[in-house]
């Protein structure tokens, strides 16, 4: 699973000319599943995004010292599938991507456990396979991008699942 993750100061989803989604200062996540994600990637995921000291103290004196959750901020998810394109000359390949028919469900349930971890009004999503405009004001800019493929093994707390190596894992999708 991948998430780029953008710290705002605002964003907003529009969809048909319609804003379905607005947050003011917090994190725009753009969120890639992958064909082999399962759930402890999720759960990696999950909790990076609401964990990651990306903000500064209230006095301004350390820079990277408050987490969204710290400081009660939104969160503004987006699925993007093309987070798993590769390019074969100039044509896009999406067969690392989870196909649509699971990656749906899998990517709702990790909407589900953000809110589950946090406070679920300040956790805002887009409509999963529409076109959407997505504006937002950088803060900073700051932008991370996050691979729950890449992750060490010193990044597992105790309530996650084993970490599978991904020659262990099975070739169809997992299901949350």
């Amino acid at each position: 699973m991948r998430a780029i993750i953008q710290r705002v100061k605002e964003a907003s989803v529009t969809v048909n000319g319609s804003i379905v989604s607005q947050i003011g200062r917090g994190l725009l996540v753009l969120i890639g599943v992958s064909a082999k994600d399962e759930k402890q990637d999720a759960a990696y995921i999950v909790r990076k995004i609401l964990n990651l000291r990306l903000f500064p103290n209230a006095d301004g004196s350390r820079r990277w010292d408050k987490s969204v959750k710290d400081l009660g901020f939104e969160v503004l998810c987006v699925s993007q599938f093309t987070l798993y394109t590769e390019l074969k000359g100039n044509k896009l390949d999406f067969h690392r991507a989870m196909d649509p028919e699971f990656s749906q469900k899998f990517y709702l349930d990790v909407i589900q456990q953000i809110r589950e971890n946090y406070v679920s009004e300040r956790v805002k999503d887009g409509i999963f396979g529409a076109m959407m405009d997505v504006q937002l004001i950088n803060d900073g800019p700051v932008t991370i991008v996050l691979d729950s493929c890449t992750r060490g093994s010193d990044q597992i707390s105790s309530g996650d699942t084993k970490l599978i190596h991904s020659s262990e894992r099975d070739s169809k999708p997992a299901q949350m």
